[in-house]
């Protein structure tokens, strides 16, 4: 039976809200090193969640070895001295003892065991590598860590304490009003928040907050059927027994990431005159920049016309979205370099389910 809720990410800056830049320092380096000891932590867990699920196949261990994976207080053959999850989060919390929250440890530890249970098969036959972690990841912590959530006016921006620290945030252009919303939203408990995350990069701190919110009650009709079909001429087009819709087009969508494309070219050919300094990233400072350039606006236009498909389908009525010939279409884009390189269809099938599981619409993949 289907959820009747959906769990939205949302990506939001913050500010550690203290008045002088010694005590902001201070704990922006307090959040590195947590993010540091994550980073560690992680791939500590996943070494030994690994060890410990292909230990019975460790062959050349003597007849007599047990190696039943329970905990040997409630079960005569179990060589743990705890339950497993407890075992992985007691390396990493006794190791990092006092240099990282538990609570982060703790959510850490819960969500790779959810992730490693779901793939323990692939890794069994040897088809899918160990997850490697790198420095600069995202470390979770629970909604029960955010304290003293409000707007306040004077200041235009909603401030709280994470981990005593305090934090204010900085909504940017959101031209939607998406985000002040669904805080908003959270500050009355009409929503829930779940498991979040909290993000460093270039000295700036972002909040990947979780929202856990009852799907849109669109008024869509699963017997009625739209049949889209994703090519090159057109990035989405589809139809209703009555109505046919053409969104985007070739030259819309290609012309400006070809610019770009073009631009990192000729930045890459002028990298080896450009000033020194930090070894090699600052030389290839102007083609970075370039290169997130082109993944916002192909993020972007992905979005908009994933939206425009999900509003034809909602103002249509239609329950069902069949994507025609997907699989076949998948297969051609990953024979020919220019189309795999340029078109995003993956990405594009991706927000076009996330945005019809929010609305109630089925997709299928043809």
């Amino acid at each position: 039976m289907d959820k009747s809720t959906i769990k939205l990410t949302r990506k939001i800056q913050l500010l550690i809200d203290l008045p002088t830049q010694e005590e902001r320092k201070q704990n922006l380096d307090k959040l590195y090193q947590w993010q540091n000891r994550c980073f560690r932590a992680a791939n500590l867990i996943v070494s030994h969640l690994y060890t410990q699920e292909m230990i019975k196949d460790f062959f050349y261990l003597s007849e007599g070895v047990k190696y039943k994976l329970s905990d040997e207080k409630k079960d005569d053959a179990g060589i743990l001295q705890r339950s497993r999850i407890n075992c992985t989060y007691r390396v990493v919390s006794n190791r990092f003892l006092g240099e990282v929250p538990t609570n982060i440890l703790s959510h850490l530890n819960n969500t790779l065991i959810s992730a490693f249970n779901k793939n323990k098969g692939e890794y069994w036959k040897g088809e899918r590598s160990l997850k490697n972690f790198r420095r600069d990841m995202a470390f979770p912590f629970g909604a029960e860590c955010i304290g003293g959530l409000r707007h306040v006016a004077e200041k235009k921006a909603f401030c709280f304490r994470l981990f005593q620290i305090p934090f204010r945030t900085y909504l940017g252009k959101d031209y939607s009003g998406d985000k002040h919303h669904l805080l908003n939203q959270i500050i009355k408990g009409e929503i829930k928040l779940c498991t979040s995350h909290i993000k460093l990069k270039d000295g700036k701190v972002f909040w990947l907050p979780v929202f856990e919110i009852e799907k849109s009650p669109e008024e869509v009709k699963p017997e009625l059927i739209a049949e889209a079909s994703l090519s090159l001429e057109y990035p989405i087009v589809v139809k209703t027994d009555k109505v046919k819709l053409t969104i985007g087009t070739r030259e819309e969508f290609l012309y400006r990431r070809l610019a770009i494309q073009a631009s990192i070219k000729r930045a890459q050919r002028g990298a080896t005159y450009s000033r020194s300094g930090k070894g090699i990233k600052r030389k290839l400072k102007a083609v970075d920049r370039l290169r997130e350039a082109e993944s916002n606006y192909v993020s972007h236009r992905l979005h908009v016309y994933s939206k425009k498909l999900i509003d034809f389908c909602v103002k249509h009525q239609t329950g069902t979205l069949i994507l025609m010939n997907q699989t076949e279409k998948s297969q051609v884009a990953k024979e020919e370099e220019f189309v795999l390189r340029n078109w995003s269809y993956y990405e594009l099938v991706n927000k076009i389910k996330y945005k019809a599981a929010k609305a109630g619409i089925e997709v299928i993949v043809d």
